[in-house]
């Protein structure tokens, strides 16, 4: 079955991959000098509860890596044994596995779209902080 509706498109989980790709590669190739993002407080937007600190991101510098290296993971993998926990309990299920991938792929999409408008904020803010 082939999906011809570009709306519907838009919402798919490989747009939404190509979209953080793609701002992490344009963050990348806009930040010539990631030194400079040393010690500047990350933007949080109109939520300064949202994108936390993740991994000890407490600055924009902290960002640029974590956002780098979570492209580096979906572009090459992650080695075997790493960031795999052991499924247990109702996820063992094989009745609701349909229902556990929706779920799963929309908390994955969700993700990748903060990612997403994490990397290009950073592009925005080093880009002022340069004065370009």
């Amino acid at each position: 079955m082939q999906i011809t509706d570009s709306s519907n498109q838009k919402h798919s989980l490989l747009t939404a991959m190509n979209r953080f790709v793609g701002a992490v590669d344009n963050m990348d190739r806009t930040v010539m000098v990631p030194s400079l993002l040393r010690d500047v407080p990350p933007d949080h937007g109109d939520d300064p509860k949202a994108e936390g600190t993740a991994r000890g991101a407490a600055d924009m510098y902290g960002s640029y890596v974590l956002l780098k290296s979570i492209r580096n993971d979906m572009e090459w993998g992650v080695p075997q044994g790493e960031g795999r926990r052991k499924v247990g309990g109702a996820d063992g299920e094989e009745a609701d596995l349909e229902t556990q991938f929706h779920f799963h792929l929309n908390g994955l999409h969700a993700v990748l779209s903060k990612l997403t408008r994490k990397a290009n904020t950073l592009t925005n803010r080093y880009k002022e902080e340069i004065g370009c």
